[in-house]
């Protein structure tokens, strides 16, 4: 039977953590059986923000190593870097001819992006590239002929531009691409340890964010001093601090300790000690394997570096017929 496709895709913004894990890794891992998937490392979109170009380049490749780290299986999935695909940038101009301004001047990621630019200080402006990087999401997507794409809620209006993309160009050549639907996963929304009113980011600062690679030792320092509350608990609601650190524990799917601990808080006997020992262990539990396995793949980089440029052959190869095809398809000489 023919495998529906899946193609997702990260920025290479530095370390994984907890929360880039159980939004999106985790489950990367878990449909690679279900699906032909195909995931990508995306560095050329990391470009749109003020950038480091060594830090660009480490971070890259240190992405691909965590993404297997984590579980991602370069023989059973395609695992991408973006750039190594330039089939997806030249597709990316063909589809800017079917996109219209007023399309990409109303999405949102770009507006909230340019304000942070704009009180970023004298030296800092809003790229060309940043307007136009939701074209070239679209051609990571339909480049590979994607059925679906994992997003949250928040990601909606780039997958539906690029559902937009797909009919206009279908309506225009042909009928070739697929328009690619939204796959929905249940994704717990962690939050930060420091200020549980605000999703966990590593732009926060450290102290906010647990990395799915981080030693015991910070992590159990981590979670000692997150934030619970200071009022009662007994006929409350769940304060934020407190209902994240059960979130936690949730998402690490230690059900008999969450039970455990739910019906002390219901009672109104919870200890918040008790809580993050359980937190923490959890945490602990859930990332001291993938440490290994990470320390094990760092200690090689040679085959690191094989496993980027075959993985991406891969990715090239399934890029190049589909270009073909649209060259054709526009009048392009093939």
């Amino acid at each position: 039977m023919h495998k529906k496709r899946v193609l997702s895709c990260i920025q290479p913004t530095g370390e994984i953590h907890i929360g880039n894990y159980f939004g999106a890794v985790r489950n990367w891992v878990t449909i690679q059986d279900q699906y032909s998937c195909v995931y990508g490392v995306v560095d050329l979109h990391a470009m749109t923000m003020p950038y480091s170009s060594k830090e660009l380049r480490q971070n890259t490749l240190n992405m691909f190593a965590d993404l297997i780290a984590a579980g991602l299986d370069p023989e059973k999935s395609i695992l991408f870097i973006q750039s190594m695909v330039p089939q997806h940038t030249e597709l990316t101009w063909i589809f800017s001819c079917v996109t219209s301004f007023g399309e990409l001047s109303r999405m949102t990621q770009f507006k909230d992006k340019s304000d942070l630019l704009e009180s970023g200080g004298k030296n800092a402006f809003i790229s060309a590239g940043l307007f136009t990087y939701p074209v070239l999401q679209a051609a990571d997507i339909l480049i590979y002929k994607a059925d679906f794409v994992p997003v949250g809620k928040d990601q909606e209006q780039h997958l539906e531009l690029s559902r937009n993309i797909a009919v206009r160009f279908n309506n225009q050549f042909g009928d070739y691409f697929p328009e690619p639907k939204p796959l929905y996963t249940e994704v717990p929304k962690l939050m930060s340890l420091a200020d549980p009113e605000k999703k966990m980011s590593k732009s926060l600062g450290d102290k906010h964010y647990i990395g799915l690679f981080e030693k015991e030792e910070s992590i159990r320092k981590k979670v000692k001093s997150a934030v619970t509350d200071t009022g009662g608990q007994t006929g409350e609601a769940m304060s934020p601090g407190v209902s994240n650190l059960f979130a936690i524990i949730r998402a690490c799917e230690k059900m008999k300790e969450y039970n455990a601990l739910m019906q002390d808080y219901e009672k109104g006997i919870l200890k918040y000690k008790d809580l993050k020992e359980v937190t923490a262990d959890a945490l602990v539990d859930l990332t001291g394997p993938l440490r290994k396995r990470r320390e094990e793949l760092r200690r090689d980089p040679e085959q690191i570096m094989q496993l980027v440029v075959r993985s991406s052959e891969k990715a090239r190869d399934f890029a190049e017929k589909t270009l073909n095809d649209v060259r054709g398809l526009t009048g392009l000489i093939v």
